[in-house]
């Protein structure tokens, strides 16, 4: 009799190994979208100025001396003078003057302009208003955790994408002790509630069964670019990965097999429901990556977004990957839904947008007067 050289696997196992080594081998050239890179594009000035606003609302008394601030320029990202930025964005700081020591001489300061406060004063009504929304975000990343508990570091480096407050464990936190508590470093969840264990997909599959009064099967929703094609052999694969169970992002993937189809659905549930419950339904992908551990992702968990570009697009705008939810976006590269937090975005761009405007109106009537200026001079000297 002949022995096989190979290990007995069961059926499980093998199907598995093969869907492990199907899943890698797929290629997918990776394509640009302009819609969805313009998109970034049209916020970074706006990213800029709520990094340089936010260094100096976090010192002592919101305020800080313009040469410790000039110090901080790289830290900040921040490529031109601080009063240059101050030109440019004239209603978000004032120049003041100030003493760095009691006996010292004045040196000017910033501090938030009228404007800002007015500002400020409307996010807080905002994120007092959306407060359970939050608090359902929050406990949702933490029922997707495979610990159901996600280190105090990593949520608070990514408030500003789910529009967590800053004082997040000293004043959400707890509010709700029946639902979340912090402990050693740690956000935890403290009961697990039902009404948050349904992702979007889930949700808008229970939507559309009320409408048709037929059950809709949960599943991804392709949007594929006009012009971009798929090889016959990744169209199939699509098509059969399409057609396996949805497996919700709360449910216990401890029993998938790591290599597995049924693994990969999960993954992608995960992702789609992260980038879902963002504001802008996008986050930079070495974020995401920092959840790694709590979300049971490979290291290799980037390679999702490529090979699924109907469902995901990543950009290269600003030299960073950037993962964005294809169905979240119109052909214009514009949201479709617009997440009650966003609000406080949108006012604080008009706010950015309108100082802008403000500096360059002032250049265009310099330009206006100088010709003037010089004409006069010229009939000066002519007497």
């Amino acid at each position: 009799m002949r022995h096989s050289l190979l290990p007995s696997v069961s059926q499980s196992q093998l199907h598995s190994l093969l869907g492990l080594r199907h899943i890698s081998s797929l290629k997918v050239p990776w394509r640009k979208d302009p819609a969805l890179d313009a998109a970034i594009d049209r916020d970074k000035h706006h990213h800029l100025c709520h990094r340089v606003v936010r260094e100096v609302l976090h010192e002592p008394n919101k305020c800080i001396s313009l040469r410790y601030l000039e110090k901080r320029r790289e830290r900040l990202r921040l490529n031109l003078r601080v009063r240059t930025f101050l030109d440019w964005y004239p209603n978000l700081l004032e120049l003041y003057p100030d003493r760095i020591k009691p006996n010292s001489s004045p040196v000017p300061f910033l501090r938030p302009s009228q404007s800002l406060l007015t500002f400020l004063s409307r996010e807080s009504d905002i994120r007092s208003r959306n407060e359970p929304l939050v608090l359902g975000k929050l406990c949702k990343l933490l029922m997707i955790s495979k610990d159901r508990a996600i280190p105090v570091e990593k949520i608070l480096e990514v408030r500003r994408l789910f529009g967590f407050p800053e004082d997040l464990v000293d004043s959400l936190v707890p509010r709700y002790p029946e639902l979340v508590r912090e402990s050693n470093g740690h956000i935890h969840l403290v009961s697990w509630n039902e009404s948050f264990a349904k992702s979007v997909i889930e949700q808008r599959a229970d939507e559309e069964s009320d409408v048709i009064g037929v059950r809709v099967r949960p599943n991804f929703t392709l949007k594929l670019p006009k012009g971009f094609n798929l090889k016959k052999e990744m169209r199939e694969w699509v098509r059969d990965w399409l057609e396996l169970p949805y497996v919700s992002p709360y449910s216990d993937a401890s029993e998938l097999s790591t290599a597995s189809r049924e693994m990969e659905k999960r993954n992608i549930a995960v992702l789609h429901e992260f980038l879902s419950l963002t504001i802008q339904k996008r986050a930079p992908v070495p974020t995401i990556g920092k959840f790694c551990s709590e979300f049971r992702l490979s290291n290799a968990f980037s390679n999702a977004f490529t090979r699924h570009p109907g469902i995901f697009y990543v950009s290269l705008k600003g030299g960073i990957k950037t993962a964005m939810l294809r169905e979240a976006y119109g052909e214009d590269g514009v949201l479709l839904e617009r997440d009650p937090l966003l609000e406080i975005m949108v006012r604080f761009g008009e706010l950015v947008d309108e100082g802008n405007r403000e500096y360059l109106d002032g250049l265009k009537r310099e330009k206006q007067v100088l010709p003037r200026h010089i004409e006069m001079e010229k009939e000066i000297d002519r007497c």
